[in-house]
């Protein structure tokens, strides 16, 4: 038995489970079929994976309410308790990492390869908050001549969170984690193209005991589940993850309940190949970052800048490796580019090949959709781009790279940050002083220096401009579910100004 067939088999007893009950959604603790439904199918073959509740505004408000009487009990539970509690999620997410990890590339599109860390690396997400929850109160002492002012903090309360199609269930763990390490109470409204492991999520945590209503699922479409719960009066906060429109969307309909917002939104990222790099280094990041997860990440490197005096053989080299990129089912081992994760999508990112020829760029490697079932897409290579060309002003979110020369710092910046976005840059040379002067001058939240996407979860995450608002991780995380408070006590007899004495 091949690979493939083995991981096939492995899947089906899940598949089986989910066809036959369907995706419900979790109220209150209790499994809920909502009073309609929509189909999901795998963008591998559009195969039917189930039958899915459809939240409707009702819905939501029975969530919210759900979180709302939750609450007071939740917030009220000592640091240690949730931390026992949140470690032992950790515990059954890697007894399910394989369950997780089939059903995500089942119903994203991803390649195993990637998704098999992605059950482990949402554990991490729940143990690194969980050892924070003991102290995630804690506040300062500022004393002042006449007063010692003492802060603390304290759980916001209830808290929407919506999630992406895009690895969901690791940025799922990965809002819901310090929600609940912090004492909020959560509704989880996930992407409608993949809400399979949104539900294996909230399953995990119920049986290990998370109390009712301190996470409800609620399934549905943007425009009702998702609007109903962005302006719903018990939620106070809402934590998104996805397109930037949809970003301005949220803060409107959130305005008139006074919301607090954080936004992940998406990128259009600059990697900087100056000549003096580690050009094979820098090649092996370049393709990583763009390729990987089908190119379907807010912090891709999507746009190269490459200097002009190394471009030829640079470019070279990248469309070679490009071309030997291997495309295939997601859970053959050997994949590195799956489909992408609906047809919808698909179309949007294949538009951009017709874009690209009347600007003038040249399509040096992919620019095609292979016949046959699924969503696939040639991994594509842009070049002879210009800055102001919409492949290099527009997120396409699929396997397409634009490759921009420059000649100088100068210029290598001004391109850089001439976009909306602001989310992330890779800077590659081997001269210090440059490297600090252009990751400065750089409008980005994040930047990397001679590597690709790190992640340490107790540094800060997010964007700049329209690339989002707020940060995730370490304490950057609780400083969103969270109000500061101050108290100030006189400790002496300062004067008070007399009126009317």
């Amino acid at each position: 038995m091949s690979k493939l067939d083995d991981n096939l088999s492995r899947l089906a007893p899940h598949l089986d489970r989910y066809r036959k009950n369907g995706i419900l959604n979790l109220i209150n603790g209790k499994d809920d079929a909502g009073s309609s439904s929509f189909e999901v199918h795998s963008p591998i073959d559009e195969s039917l994976i189930a039958s899915v509740a459809r939240g409707d505004a009702s819905d939501i408000d029975r969530a919210a309410k759900a979180a709302k009487a939750a609450f007071p009990a939740w917030a009220a539970l000592p640091g240690k308790d949730r931390k026992a509690l949140l470690h032992k999620i950790a515990d059954a997410i890697e007894t399910r990492a394989d369950e997780i990890a089939l059903c995500e590339c089942w119903d994203t599109g991803q390649a195993m390869r990637f998704m098999s860390k992605a059950a482990l690396r949402g554990a991490a997400n729940f143990r690194f908050y969980a050892d924070q929850a003991p102290n995630a109160r804690d506040g300062k002492s500022l004393p002042s001549p006449d007063h010692m002012n003492i802060t603390g903090r304290k759980p916001i309360g209830p808290v929407g969170v919506i999630t992406p199609w895009n690895t969901p269930f690791m940025l799922s763990t990965w809002k819901i984690a310090p929600a609940l390490a912090a004492g909020c109470t959560v509704v989880h409204k996930p992407a409608e193209f993949s809400p399979l492991t949104a539900r294996l999520l909230s399953e995990i945590c119920r049986d290990a005991g998370l109390p009712d209503g301190v996470l409800n699922l609620v399934n549905g479409m943007g425009e009702d589940a998702g609007r109903a719960l962005t302006e719903h009066p018990d939620i106070k906060a809402i934590a998104f993850v996805g397109e930037s429109k949809t970003g301005s969307m949220i803060m409107k309909q959130g305005a008139d309940t006074l919301k607090r917002v954080h936004f992940e939104l998406g990128g259009k990222n600059p990697v900087i190949v100056f000549d003096d790099a580690d050009l094979d280094r820098a090649l092996d990041a370049a393709v990583f970052m763009i390729y990987s997860l089908n190119g379907e990440r807010c912090t891709s490197s999507s746009r190269l800048l490459i200097q002009e005096n190394i471009r030829a053989e640079f470019e070279e080299k990248l469309t070679a490796r490009v071309n030997n990129i291997r495309m295939g089912h997601p859970l053959d081992p050997d994949t590195e580019v799956g489909p992408l994760i609906h047809q919808v999508h698909h179309d949007k990112v294949c538009s951009y090949f017709d874009i690209a020829r009347q600007d003038g760029a040249t399509i040096a490697a992919g620019g095609t959709a292979p016949d046959g079932a699924g969503h696939y897409v040639t991994p594509t290579l842009f070049t002879n781009a210009t800055p102001n060309m919409r492949i290099a002003q527009e997120e396409i979110f699929g396997p397409v790279l634009t490759s921009i020369p420059f000649n100088d710092e100068a210029e290598a910046l001004h391109i850089a940050n001439d976009v909306a976005y602001g989310l992330a840059g890779y800077v590659w040379t081997n001269d210090l002083t440059r490297a600090l002067r252009v990751s400065d001058a750089l409008d980005a939240g994040m930047i990397w220096v001679n590597s690709e996407n790190v992640r340490h979860l107790p540094a800060p995450f997010g964007g700049t401009k329209a690339s989002g608002i707020g940060r995730d991780g370490g304490d950057w995380s609780f400083e969103f579910y969270m109000e500061q408070k101050n108290i100030a006590i006189a400790t002496g007899l300062h004067r008070i100004p007399q009126l009317g004495a």
